[in-house]
């Protein structure tokens, strides 16, 4: 599936070209997404300039052994939680040597996970500017939310990098 079949209508090339301009490099720590965020960002030609990588952290373990996120933390909030979002963000930073680590964690469903509704995303930004991050909630299928948290990160992004971006992605 290319990014336009996963979010048509959506300028992810200014994104790309923006971070590209200012010489600012991109990862991603994924696990409700599972890759979708970094796949959306690759389908455009020359994302290799800025995008430095991405950590697939779907299994609850694997996000603190590779995206660094505290142990504690999962287990005493689960998974889904906007800090988890927050520290998956700073550790897709720091282990992928990125300018701009985004996380993102939440349930596409059909079941709630540890109590927290299908449709929850918890979407977190780790830059130079400071730190972002949003909770949405939306209905629909797995695919759906999985589109609609990478959106929300994409927004976040460009968001962080001002100028006029903000604009293209609401």
């Amino acid at each position: 599936m290319t990014q336009v079949a996963l979010l048509p209508g959506v300028p992810v090339a200014a994104l790309v070209a923006a971070l590209r301009d200012r010489g600012e490099t991109i990862a991603a720590a994924e696990s409700l997404t599972a890759g979708l965020f970094t796949a959306v960002l690759t389908g455009v030609p020359g994302s290799s300039a800025v995008v430095r990588g991405g950590l697939v952290v779907y299994a609850t373990d694997l996000k603190a052994s590779l995206a660094g996120v505290d142990a504690g933390l999962l287990a005493a909030r689960g998974a889904v939680d906007p800090e988890v979002a927050a520290q998956l963000a700073a550790g897709a930073r720091s282990r992928c040597g990125a300018d701009i680590g985004v996380g993102l964690t939440g349930v596409a469903g059909p079941d709630p996970q540890d109590g927290v509704p299908p449709g929850t995303a918890h979407v977190a930004l780790d830059g130079p500017r400071g730190p972002r991050a949003v909770t949405i909630t939306t209905v629909g299928d797995r695919e759906h939310v999985r589109a609609a948290a990478v959106l929300a990160g994409l927004r976040l992004v460009a968001a962080d990098l001002g100028d006029d971006l903000g604009t293209l992605f609401v």
